[in-house]
């Protein structure tokens, strides 16, 4: 079984070479690395854009209708993805520009994830917040990297009961979320790597974001106009 070192050793060589090995050429090896990883997530962004434009402008619109509607949103995921969750919930709530939106990470609550976890099951973490929070009117917006975590799928199951909006990102081929069918709006990024993965998501909701708010705006110009 390989030892930490060697797990490290593979990700990066060039810092485990010959302990006499020049300076500069770690330096430009961390160069050349770090160039090549931005290339690819550009490149990914790229074709995330190209792939899904027209679909997240509609995502966001249908946002932007719950909103309208009272709706609020819980965002939800595990790991790195339960950061970005929270993340999620901090832009719509707290933006860096235009309009706080409701929203909560149900990740956020230790007490309550532990307990349920505990009592429960860790599998329905997100799926009993869900069924005592979420109404019609609402948005669950759920993250998972493999589209596998179990209950992110049990989340969405639950939402779909209650008739939210739904709204998923994963990677790799979207996993159990895409073989659910009944996710409103899937973005999977097509990528190996679950850093480009998770960089790439982060675009995703961002973009969301500011679709989401730029539709709102829109609603209020037409009603003024029309009021």
């Amino acid at each position: 079984m390989p030892n930490a070192g060697d797990s490290m050793a593979a990700l990066y060589p060039f810092l485990y070479g010959d302990s006499q090995a020049d300076l500069e050429k770690v330096l430009a090896e961390v160069r050349r690395s770090t160039a090549a990883k931005a290339v690819e997530i550009v490149e990914l962004r790229r074709t995330v854009l190209a792939r899904d434009g027209a679909r997240l402008a509609a995502c966001a619109n249908a946002m932007a209708a719950r909103f309208a509607a009272g709706g609020r949103l819980f965002a939800f995921g595990n790991g790195g993805s339960s950061t970005d969750a929270q993340e999620v919930a901090t832009t719509f709530l707290h933006p860096p520009g235009g309009r706080p939106l409701p929203a909560l990470s149900l990740a956020a609550d230790v007490a309550v994830v532990t307990a349920l976890s505990n009592d429960v099951g860790f599998e329905v973490v997100f799926a009993r917040q869900l069924a005592a929070f979420g109404r019609r009117t609402d948005i669950a917006f759920g993250l998972s990297t493999s589209g596998g975590s179990a209950n992110v799928v049990r989340a969405f199951e639950e939402a779909d009961r209650l008739g939210m909006l739904t709204v998923g990102l994963a990677g790799y081929d979207g996993g159990k979320l895409a073989e659910l069918g009944t996710i409103d709006h899937l973005f999977t990024i097509p990528s190996p790597s679950v850093h480009r993965i998770q960089e790439a998501q982060t675009t995703v909701y961002h973009v969301l974001w500011e679709l989401t708010q730029r539709a709102l705006e829109g609603s209020r110009r037409v009603s003024r106009h029309t009021g």
